[in-house]
C-alpha cells in the first residue's frame, strides 16, 4: 500500500505525488488547470460550506472532525471518489491537495482518516 500525502496546490507538483486529487470545494486563486495538473477535482467530499464557515468562526476541531466524517459518510457520491482513492493506492501515492495555507489542521487529515 503506497502514501497519502497533503500538499497545497500552490506547490511544485513532483514526480512521486501519483494521483493529485484537489478537495477543496473552491477552486485556488491564481492557479490554472495546467499547473495544477490535477486528475481529479473532488469537491463532492469537501467540507460543506455551513460545516467549513462554522469550523472558522468556532475553530472547534473536535466537533469539526465528527460532523465532517458524518458528512463523508452520508455523501453518496463521496463513496465513488472513496473507491478511486482506495484503488490508486495499490498503485501509487495519492496526494490531497488543498489551498489551506495550515497543512498541520485542515481537513484533508479527516479524508485520510475517513479514507482508512
Amino acid at each position: 500500500m503506497y502514501d497519502i500525502k497533503v500538499k497545497r496546490i500552490y506547490d511544485e507538483p513532483e514526480a512521486d505525488d501519483g494521483l493529485r486529487v484537489l478537495v477543496d470545494r473552491l477552486w485556488a486563486r491564481g492557479i490554472t488547470k495546467e499547473k495544477a495538473m490535477l486528475d481529479i477535482w473532488a469537491k463532492e467530499i469537501a467540507p460543506s460550506n455551513e460545516l467549513r464557515k462554522e469550523y472558522h468562526n468556532s475553530w472547534d476541531a473536535s466537533s469539526f472532525r465528527d460532523r465532517y466524517l458524518e458528512e463523508l459518510r452520508s455523501n453518496p457520491s463521496a463513496e465513488g471518489i472513496k473507491e478511486i482513492i482506495k484503488g490508486e493506492l495499490i498503485n501509487s501515492n495519492v496526494t490531497l491537495l488543498t489551498s489551506a495555507k495550515n497543512l498541520d489542521y485542515n481537513h484533508c487529515h479527516v479524508i485520510k482518516e475517513w479514507l482508512k
